[in-house]
């Protein structure tokens, strides 16, 4: 099953991004195919002006739709995600997230911003018609650990988490693939027609000849 990295910091690197990709890895082994998006890549006044003939932007919207899961990460502005990705969430169509999964996740300064996902983001995620919205994985820049040899260590509340998450998105994402392959095995066994047998096989019921 494919999953899309969705980053909506306009920093990098940044701690966002590190447990992004984090997370990623984690989705990879087991068995997913990942895929990321850092919304900053794109070319901003596209983004702006909802220029759907630009390559970049059609790429990316077409990276959404084509994704069985989608992980949305942004730090935390003013108690918000940031504009930076919304302007991009508001490039998708009303259901632009119809059937996927989702796990949000964000980082901030502190725990003063931890119920910013579930009043800021996650209104948005349903309103696109999101399949299923997963638990918010929050961590502050203190349980964020940047290592240059080590690479990104997780407090162990925040690993717990994360741990969680990922297990939560890879059983759903088996349990879609499970559906959809018993949706094409009904579909394949609707679509075969029933043996017909001719008239010589079962012919119609004769009235008994009367004799005179």
């Amino acid at each position: 099953m494919s999953i899309l990295l969705l980053g909506g910091s306009p920093q990098s690197p940044s701690s966002t991004s590190r447990l992004l990709q984090h997370i990623g890895q984690q989705l990879a082994l087991h068995g997913h195919e990942v895929a990321r998006l850092d919304v900053r890549d794109l070319p901003a006044a596209a983004l702006l002006q909802a220029d759907y003939t630009n390559e970049q932007i059609a790429d990316a919207v077409r990276a959404v739709a084509e994704a069985d899961a989608i992980v949305i990460a942004t730090p935390v502005y003013k108690a918000a995600y940031t504009g930076l990705l919304k302007a991009f969430l508001d490039l998708l169509p009303q259901d632009g997230l119809s059937g996927k999964l989702v796990l949000p996740l964000a980082t901030g300064g502190g725990h003063a911003h931890t119920l910013a996902l579930d009043y800021a983001l996650r209104p948005v995620l349903h309103a696109l018609n999101a399949r299923q919205v997963f638990a918010s994985i929050y961590a502050n820049s203190q349980q964020l650990n940047w290592h240059e040899e080590r690479g990104l260590t997780l407090d162990a509340p925040i690993e717990l988490r994360v741990q969680a998450g990922v297990a939560d998105l890879s059983a759903g994402l088996f349990v879609l693939q499970g559906a959809r392959r018993a949706a094409v095995v009904t579909d394949d066994e609707l679509a075969v027609p029933s043996p017909q047998r001719s008239l010589q096989e079962r012919p119609y019921n004769q009235p008994a000849l009367q004799s005179a």
